[in-house]
């Protein structure tokens, strides 16, 4: 079992940027699938990033790419997302997870942090 604790979220100005980090207890954190996932209000959960559990293959949703950077330390049982050029529509809780299929479909995770507010002000 993975237990996940996403932090680094906060208020930033369009043009900022951010770094999420996503904390895993367990041994078996590096044979994890990771993703990022955000959901605004009134919106339903989307796909954000994922990372292989060998940190070698990255995907992203359309809206990020060029923008957001995933990676992961297996040694530190941490993943990150780094944000740049935020927008006010990233405005959302952003979600790490783990999976061990290589999915952006957000079912496919079987572990789930609990979320922290990214808040971007035009």
């Amino acid at each position: 079992q993975v237990q996940l604790v996403e932090s680094g979220g906060g208020l930033v100005q369009a043009g900022d940027s951010l770094i999420l980090s996503c904390a895993a207890s367990g041994r078996t954190f590096s044979s994890y699938n990771m993703g990022w996932f955000r959901q605004a209000p009134g919106k339903e959960r989307e796909f954000v990033a994922r990372i292989r559990w060998t940190g070698i293959r990255t995907d992203y949703a359309d809206f990020v790419k060029g923008r957001f950077t995933i990676s992961r330390d297996n040694a530190k049982n941490t993943m990150y997302l780094q944000m740049n050029s935020l927008k006010p529509e990233d405005t959302a809780v952003y979600y790490c997870a783990a999976a061990q299929l290589w999915s952006d479909i957000s079912g496919a995770y079987n572990y789930w942090g609990q979320g922290t507010q990214v808040t971007v002000s035009s």
